[in-house]
């Protein structure tokens, strides 16, 4: 039920080809495009944070600046400024390092793992979230060893907010990466989500998470990342990656998109956000048309393209 979505070209031959499922919604919520299983429940992976961020302001985190409320979103590199943001965070509240329910692991930058001595976990991807967890459990004097655990009050939290953004019936849970809960959400429930954060009311939590992803995209990212380089060229747009092929996001006036490639491959990910935000009416730019197809080389030639499939999206 996936439909083929992106397609690798090497010198004029179709090579590789990734399908998956997309949906795009207009101002008032509903599909304007609709492929493959977007009414099925997928796991979203890391697109769930910043609606996970919006529970520890509702429950009573207060951030130092945007900055500090992005961190809480990020799906970081482990860069010096990431891992400064995690520790700064955990030092306020009175917290260590071993206070960290996420395993431990290197940074993805490549310059940032090739100066790392060995695995930590605030250099896990996910530790600005669990930081942040760990802040919000001390603001309301809940346990804050076995926050992961699906019964703990912070997790009910998670569970009840991403239910009311979503509007997903709720459901058997999974476990993420870093050790979390993750709900399933359908892809057209989890575009809405997204626009309603877009759309919210200036000063609301939604909207505080989507100004401060928007204000600080390596924040939540890294050098050269997908949702660095997307927003940079797009600058009112707020989107968040997920991990296996998931990406999410909305424009200010609630057109939104979320997609789901279903063999998770990352290089699919750029050319068919770049081929959604043209079909949602953004205005290209060189730096859109760069990023919409990246290069195939043979020799550190250029011999081909990553693109969207034309007449697709």
């Amino acid at each position: 039920m996936t439909v083929e979505l992106v397609e690798v070209v090497r010198s004029g031959f179709r090579e590789c080809v990734h399908s998956g499922s997309v949906v795009i919604l207009g101002a008032d919520g509903e599909p304007t495009l609709a492929l493959g299983e977007v009414h099925v429940p997928i796991f979203p992976r890391s697109t769930n944070k910043p609606m996970q961020a919006i529970t520890l302001l509702r429950n009573g985190f207060e951030p130092l600046d945007d900055a500090e409320l992005a961190i809480a979103t990020a799906s970081h590199y482990g860069e010096p400024d990431h891992v400064a943001l995690v520790e700064r965070l955990l030092d306020r509240f009175g917290f260590d390092e071993k206070a960290l329910e996420c395993p431990p692991d290197l940074p993805q930058d490549e310059r940032a793992r090739s100066e790392a001595p060995e695995p930590r976990r605030v250099y896990m991807n996910c530790s600005g979230k669990h930081a942040a967890m760990l802040a919000t459990c001390a603001v309301n004097g809940w346990p804050t060893e076995g926050y992961l655990d699906q019964a703990h009050p912070l997790q009910q939290a998670v569970i009840a907010t991403i239910t009311d953004l979503t509007g997903e019936p709720e459901t058997d849970l999974g476990i993420d990466g870093c050790g979390l809960p993750i709900i399933p959400v359908s892809l057209v429930n989890l575009a809405r989500a997204f626009a309603a954060m877009a759309t919210a009311a200036p000063g609301s939590p939604q909207r505080r998470v989507a100004d401060a992803i928007r204000a600080n995209p390596r924040v939540i990212s890294g050098t050269n990342a997908p949702d660095l380089l997307t927003m940079q060229a797009t600058p009112d747009l707020v989107c968040k990656i997920g991990a296996d092929g998931v990406h999410a996001g909305a424009l200010p006036d609630g057109t939104a998109f979320a997609y789901k490639i279903a063999d998770g491959h990352d290089r699919a990910r750029i050319p068919l956000t770049l081929a959604i935000l043209h079909r949602m009416g953004i205005e290209w730019t060189t730096a859109h048309a760069e990023l919409a197809a990246p290069p195939v080389l043979g020799g550190g030639t250029r011999v081909g393209v990553i693109r969207a499939i034309p007449g697709v999206i």
